[in-house]
């Protein structure tokens, strides 16, 4: 039996050694542990205004997502939201693409397709939170679905 701990990687018995520079994996699993208790909090604080705090469930329409979007604390609250989850989710696949794809070839092809697709939907969701304009031109009879800051067509 040897007497070479199981993690001791610098140890020239072991055969393993550390590389230099950035530990990607390290500040991967912290951001997967960071990212993901900041997501509790506000993943359940935008369920408790959505379905608890006023009507309810009853109250969410248009109105209630242009007032919300209108609102730069809410605009911030939904982005972080948003990049949070999109790279926490991105950095999971990215650990199964690692763990369970064979060759190299695909295993770079399939992280920069996720890396592709969390590219282009973090890009997207942060411009339509950012450029939602919740008074848009309707008629005069969608006037009731409009929030109740925006004039009258």
């Amino acid at each position: 039996m040897s007497s070479v701990p199981f993690d001791d990687f610098d140890s020239p018995r072991s055969g393993r050694h550390r590389s230099r520079g950035v530990n990607w994996e390290k500040w991967g699993w912290i951001y997967m542990r960071v990212s993901g208790v900041i997501l509790l909090v506000l993943i359940f604080g935008h369920l408790f205004v959505n379905l608890m705090v006023g009507e309810g469930v009853k109250a969410i329409d248009f109105a209630f997502v242009g007032g919300k979007l209108s609102n730069p604390f809410w605009q911030v609250w939904d982005t972080l939201m948003l990049w949070l989850a999109l790279i926490h989710g991105a950095n999971g696949m990215r650990t199964l693409v690692n763990d369970y794809a064979r060759g190299a070839r695909s295993r770079a092809i399939l992280k920069g397709s996720i890396f592709a697709a969390a590219a282009i939907l973090i890009v997207l969701g942060t411009l339509v939170v950012f450029t939602f304009d919740p008074c848009p031109p309707v008629s005069a009879a969608d006037a009731h679905l409009l929030p109740s800051f925006c004039p009258a067509p």
